[in-house]
Formats: C-alpha cells, sequence, structure tokens
C-alpha cells in the first residue's frame, strides 16, 4: 500500500516546525537556557547560523512526509478519526522515536537533564501542531 498524502498539508506543517522552533528558542521563551546549556554565546550565535536552519527544513519536511503517510496507513487500518489517527500516529512516534533516541544520546553526552527535557518537550509541540495539521486536512479520499 502507498498512503496518499496531502503535500499541501506537509509544507504547512513543515513551515509550522520552524515557527515553533523560533518562538520556543527566542531569547526571551528559552532561548537564553538554551545557549547557556550547548555553550553559545552572543558571538556564536550571529554566525553559522544558516546551515542549520536549511537542514532543519529537510528534516522537518522528512518528520512531517513520514508521520502524514504514518497517519494513513494507520486510519487505513484502523478506521475512525483521520484527525485521531494523526495525533495518536504522532505520539506513538514522539515517544518512541524521539525521545527514547533523545535520552539515549544526552545520557551519553552528558547533556544537562534540563535541556533533555527542553529538547523532548518542543519536539512534542512540534509534532502535535504538525499532527493537527496533517489530521484536519487529510489527502484526497481520506
Amino acid at each position: 500500500m502507498v498512503p496518499s498524502i496531502n503535500y499541501w498539508a506537509v509544507l504547512l506543517a513543515t513551515a509550522s516546525s520552524m515557527v515553533v522552533g523560533a518562538i520556543w528558542y527566542a531569547r526571551p521563551v528559552f532561548g537564553k537556557y538554551w545557549m547557556k546549556a550547548v555553550g553559545h554565546t552572543e558571538e556564536s550565535m550571529r554566525t553559522g547560523s544558516a546551515f542549520p536552519l536549511i537542514i532543519t527544513v529537510i528534516v522537518s519536511f522528512i518528520t512531517a512526509w513520514v508521520l502524514s503517510g504514518a497517519t494513513f496507513i494507520a486510519w487505513k487500518f484502523y478506521s475512525g478519526s483521520f484527525l485521531a489517527s494523526a495525533m495518536l500516529t504522532a505520539i506513538i512516534l514522539w515517544l518512541g522515536f524521539t525521545v527514547a533516541r533523545m535520552v539515549t544520546h544526552d545520557a551519553f553526552d552528558r547533556r544537562p537533564w534540563g535541556l533533555t527535557i527542553l529538547n523532548i518537550v518542543h519536539e512534542l509541540v512540534t509534532i502535535v501542531i504538525m499532527a493537527l495539521i496533517i489530521g484536519v486536512w487529510p489527502p484526497a479520499g481520506a
């Protein structure tokens, strides 16, 4: 089975990821804490930010695309609400992949647990918003 994907929803979900990140890591929100926890300074933040932003757009698109496809497969298997399938699929993927892998890597990197939690919750907010967009804008025929 090839899942049907609404690429407009995927693109909007990708953009939402950028908006969430811009707000989440803004200095007045969690940016100051994040900068201190990872060792950035005002000077280090002024240079070299284009590459991480390009990478973020690419991986956000991949995340939204995979979430959309996985949601379609789950919806076809379980039927019911496409939105509910999107939300449940997002939470399961977040917990099983994002949280599990991030905790493992951060433990070995000996990152502060506050930073790990900050990033994990950021990913939860990001994936839930992506799931809402994908869930309310299913592909044709869904």
